[in-house]
């Protein structure tokens, strides 16, 4: 504090009994000139108390020490140009004039500028400030965002003319040249916290899809300095931006050694601006290489895979059977399921035609059934009349009120109905015995389509041996006779061993083939038949 006199001494009191007489306001504007006079401009240290921000815009305070305290005022006009934003227990130097505030006869020091006292005050606040924040979570490892591999836009927060935005630019174009959008910024001094607040918050505000890109990145930079320089980027509004951003952010804040605040809120930390760029992108030659490797390696993976598949699917049809060998025996199969169906279709048609011959035997012919029918009827009218007549006789007063019919013209009337029901009966027994005859010609029909006698037209035999069909050459012996159905007719044979068979078929000592023709065969021979021959 200023210990300089004072330019004007107050007015000397006269000696007691004529003493000058002097109102309050002339007293009180007295002080104020003599303190505004010897202390127009000072410089205080100590401890802001009782801060507090009036409706008006003017900041209200108290500076104390150990043993004295001095009340504190900045007026609106220049509390929005204050470096720092005053808060209690901060320790401060302000800078400013000493003042007396006549209503209340207190003197003041009229605020013009505050800084804090000294690197270990700054220090104290940071700390402070550091443990706030992170008790409210700001700094949580949960909060954190993987940055995208390969951004497609770069937003870079950063004073436009500085080297810091040169070597951010320089260090993309040599890794992965990539879009860049600058938002210009003051990275330290008055109004910087509130310009980075700003710029975060319009890299946020813009839309993916509109003119402008939205960033996929943003890269807040600043080159070295002071603790003092670096303030900035320690103040709330800056950190709380920095965690509220939805883009995932870079801080490269200072040197290496140089931590601030926005350090913990940012979703990624780096020593310098430079670094700060070769994390944001990688080495646009080694993704290439990279790139190539991963190529090979599943060019390869895909060959080995077919190459395994190929093997598996040639092992598998090795253990399959042969496809015409499996159709041989399935086509062997339906020929035998054939001539079957035709040995049993027939053998049902021709017991359907004798229960039908049978049924129609036991049927006796429909004018021989209304004869017993006429005879039975005329038997019991005659039987019928007389007792009606004798009824009559005894109850003669009842058939006078009666109206009835005579027997002889009921009787007439039932012939009339029964020569009726001849006249129906004929015409249906002749449709019920065309419909059977129609349905047992279809049914001939359809086993004409199914017998085997088609594919014996085609050149193929069969071989029958005591009633029963050969279809194996080991059911055949030596001397067994057999008889050989043909398209047209049956041939007899007698089996032999005279030579092998040439097709390997058979087994090793049953290859045989027809002998001569039996006695029957040479009796029809001599009786003028077609010769049998042999069969081969």
């Amino acid at each position: 504090m200023s210990d300089s006199r004072p330019r004007s001494d107050p007015p000397r009191p006269e000696p007691q009994g004529n003493l000058p007489e002097f109102s309050v306001s002339e007293i009180s504007g007295a002080i104020k000139r003599t303190l505004e006079g010897a202390f127009e401009r000072v410089r205080i240290r100590g401890e802001i108390s009782g801060f507090k921000r009036a409706a008006s815009g003017h900041l209200y305070m108290a500076l104390k020490d150990a043993d004295a305290v001095i009340d504190g005022v900045c007026w609106r006009g220049l509390a929005g140009r204050l470096t720092l934003n005053p808060e209690d227990g901060m320790d401060v130097v302000a800078t400013g004039r000493i003042t007396s505030y006549p209503a209340r006869s207190k003197y003041q020091l009229v605020i013009e500028s505050l800084e804090l006292a000294g690197e270990g005050a700054l220090l104290k606040l940071l700390e402070e400030r550091r443990r706030k924040l992170a008790d409210e979570g700001l700094f949580d490892a949960e909060r954190k965002r993987a940055l995208p591999y390969l951004p497609q836009v770069i937003g870079v927060v950063t004073s436009p003319t500085g080297s810091v935005i040169r070597d951010i630019l320089h260090r993309l174009s040599e890794r992965f040249p990539r879009h860049v959008l600058v938002w210009p910024v003051l990275v330290q001094g008055e109004g910087a916290a509130e310009q980075v607040v700003r710029a975060i918050e319009g890299f946020n505000a813009l839309s993916p899809h509109g003119p402008v890109p939205r960033p996929d990145v943003l890269i807040v930079a600043r080159g070295g300095g002071s603790l003092e320089d670096l303030w900035a980027f320690n103040e709330e509004v800056v950190v709380r931006a920095a965690a509220a951003s939805a883009i995932p952010l870079i801080s490269a804040v200072g040197h290496e050694t140089d931590t601030t605040l926005i350090d913990y809120a940012s979703d990624r930390r780096a020593p310098t601006p430079t670094a700060a760029a070769e994390i944001a992108v990688p080495v646009r030659a080694e993704l290439v290489s990279i790139t190539l490797d991963l190529e090979r390696r599943l060019l390869g993976a895909a060959h080995r895979w077919v190459e395994e598949r190929r093997q598996r699917v040639e092992g598998l049809a090795r253990g399959l059977p042969d496809p015409r060998r499996l159709l041989g025996e399935k086509q062997q199969q339906l020929d035998d399921r054939a001539e079957r169906l035709d040995v049993a279709a027939r053998g049902r048609i021709s017991g359907l035609a004798a229960d039908l011959r049978e049924y129609a035997a036991r049927l006796p012919h429909p004018r021989q059934q209304q004869r017993f029918a006429a005879q039975s009827l005329a038997a019991a009218g005659d039987r019928l009349e007389p007792a009606f007549r004798a009824f009559l006789a005894e109850r003669s007063h009842a058939v006078q009120r009666m109206t009835l019919t005579p027997p002889r013209q009921e009787l007439r009337h039932g012939r009339q109905a029964l020569a009726h029901l001849d006249e129906r009966l004929l015409p249906a027994v002749q449709r019920r015995l065309a419909d059977a005859a129609g349905q047992l010609d279809s049914t001939s029909r359809l086993l004409e389509s199914l017998s085997y006698k088609a594919t014996l037209e085609r050149g193929y035999a069969v071989v029958r041996g005591d009633a029963e069909i050969v279809t194996r050459a080991g059911q055949v012996t030596d001397g067994q006779a057999l008889q050989v159905e043909f398209a047209d007719g049956r041939v007899p044979v007698t089996a032999g061993t005279e030579a092998s068979s040439s097709d390997g078929g058979g087994k090793s000592g049953g290859k045989s083939r027809a002998g001569g023709a039996s006695s029957s065969s040479r009796k029809n021979e001599k009786s003028g038949e077609t010769r049998q021959g042999r069969l081969l």
